[in-house]
């Protein structure tokens, strides 16, 4: 399933878009130890000394809540290592000052322009935890930032001793990875998985890692809010966010409750300075219990595909649709040809709502959702088509990256939009011209083979008038027509595009 999270054209308005105002410092975990800036707290003499006494009841309570978070420490952090990894890159090197050098031929000081790439080591380290142990066979959850790319790896425990560690697999989309070192010791700590479903604001939460380097470090603060939107980053995951200090170092490291469980994965920060401002963000580890038998079975994470791009369309755009303003849902833009979702009769167009009875909340949760399905399994979706509820059932097939990057089977292309006013303006569209206007066209697409061009005024499918996006969509029924042609207008002139063969 292909998620469309920056349009190419803003669709005239009518889809939404969120601006943030601070820069995201995403995936970063390159940190040299004690890396961070030194300042030091000054003492000032002391005319008169103030104690505030405290109850002992008060006492009491501050007291065991001091020995939940040392608890909670000694017994987590065993679990919790240190990855320090390499990696090698390509760079170009040249020479900056050989083009300024003013004896004509002849730069006699070496350090000539070179057209063959040099490879360059770089360092960087993140955290981790262990999440299993298999005889000889110990696994290290962590980022796929901090492992995915490694040359080599070293896992560093708490006490100290160190291991070499081998990648078992990596997934980009979710940002995970593991990582496993050998070992015969019996001493290996394994930290206890929660059950991050249960997970609510005002949680109390601890984060460990190795932030800036600071080995074995422990940060406390609560849960700021679930379910947060990991587009920012390109992810797929929902997020837990938390005040809980996180720092570059941190990446891969567990967010744990007062029962010492982990609940979450520390992945990525957002702040306006590189340093923690009290806004982390972290995968829950429910998201990933799954990953991690497939990362050692198979090396990979497996996926289902639907074969369908998705947008959270605004609610004019709903509107446009004929779907009422506040229904939930992910509208179907666009769909493969040949995919699970042509194959079981959905259409672009389509308005999901339900998957399996569950309720769909918005296109982040369906892409998860969708993306947790089994190959082979056959799923119940809910779509509304116009103002129709249809239901569908489909058959499942594993994502493939190759397939799902093909835009040549993405049907029909682009994304339709409403003329608005503000459009026929901008479009210098005479108030007669009815249609839809064509947006967003997908390089070596159907619509891209039919020569559309954004900004396309399409009038009639197949001879039929549409002047809505919902009449522009129920002409597109790929079940019906197996071959499409399309009536443009532009720039005063009306042509009827060549047939496209769907089938």
């Amino acid at each position: 399933m292909k998620k469309i999270s920056n349009l190419p054209v803003k669709i005239l308005g009518t889809l939404s878009v969120a601006a943030v105002s601070f820069a995201i410092l995403a995936f970063s975990c390159k940190a040299n130890n004690g890396s961070a800036n030194v300042a030091f707290a000054e003492s000032k003499s002391v005319t008169k000394r103030s104690t505030t006494q405290l109850s002992n009841s008060s006492l009491e309570v501050v007291k065991s809540l001091q020995e939940v978070f040392r608890s909670v420490s000694e017994n987590v952090l065993p679990a919790v290592v240190e990855v320090d990894v390499t990696e090698t890159t390509q760079v170009s090197s040249q020479n900056p000052f050989k083009d300024f050098w003013p004896f004509g031929d002849g730069w006699p000081f070496g350090g000539e322009s070179s057209s063959e790439p040099q490879e360059i080591e770089q360092a960087a380290l993140g955290s981790g935890v262990i999440v299993r142990k298999s005889g000889k066979t110990v696994y290290v959850l962590t980022n796929n930032h901090v492992a995915g790319s490694a040359t080599t790896i070293k896992i560093k425990l708490n006490d100290g001793r160190e291991f070499d560690g081998k990648l078992v697999g990596a997934d980009e989309r979710m940002d995970i990875a593991l990582v496993s070192f050998e070992t015969t010791e019996s001493d290996i700590t394994i930290a206890t998985l929660g059950n991050s479903d249960s997970v609510q604001q005002g949680d109390i939460v601890l984060a460990l890692g190795s932030p800036l380097g600071y080995f074995a470090s422990v940060t406390q603060g609560i849960v700021s809010a679930t379910g947060r939107s990991g587009t920012q980053i390109g992810s797929i995951s929902d997020f837990i966010q938390t005040d809980a200090s996180i720092n570059q170092g941190n990446s891969g490291g567990p967010l744990v409750n007062i029962y010492g469980e982990v609940i979450g994965i520390n992945t990525w920060i957002a702040s306006s300075s590189g340093g923690s401002q009290g806004l982390g963000f972290s995968i829950p580890i429910n998201n990933i219990k799954t990953a991690i038998d497939q990362f050692i079975s198979s090396g990979k994470v497996s996926y289902g595909w639907l074969g369908v791009s998705l947008v959270e369309p605004s609610e004019e755009y709903k509107t446009s649709l004929g779907i009422a303003k506040n229904q939930a849902g992910s509208f179907v833009a666009e769909i493969f040809m040949d995919s699970p979702a042509m194959k079981g009769g959905m259409q672009a167009g389509d308005y999901i709502i339900s998957l399996n009875g569950k309720d769909v909340k918005g296109t982040d949760q369906l892409v998860r959702d969708v993306g947790n399905l089994k190959a082979g399994e056959t799923a119940k979706f809910t779509v509304l088509r116009g103002k129709n509820k249809v239901e569908l059932s489909i058959k499942i097939d594993e994502r493939s990256q190759d397939i799902a990057s093909d835009n040549s089977k993405l049907w029909p292309g682009f994304m339709a939009a409403p003329i608005t006013d503000d459009a026929r303006k901008k479009l210098k569209l005479d108030k007669n011209v009815k249609g839809i206007i064509v947006s967003g066209i997908q390089e070596k697409s159907p619509a891209a083979a039919l020569r559309l061009q954004n900004g396309d005024i399409i009038t009639a499918v197949n001879d039929k008038k549409v002047t809505t996006v919902q009449e522009f969509y129920e002409a597109l029924d790929t079940s019906r027509n197996s071959t499409i042609w399309f009536d443009v207008y532009n720039d005063g002139h009306t042509i009827s595009t060549g047939k496209y063969k769907l089938k």
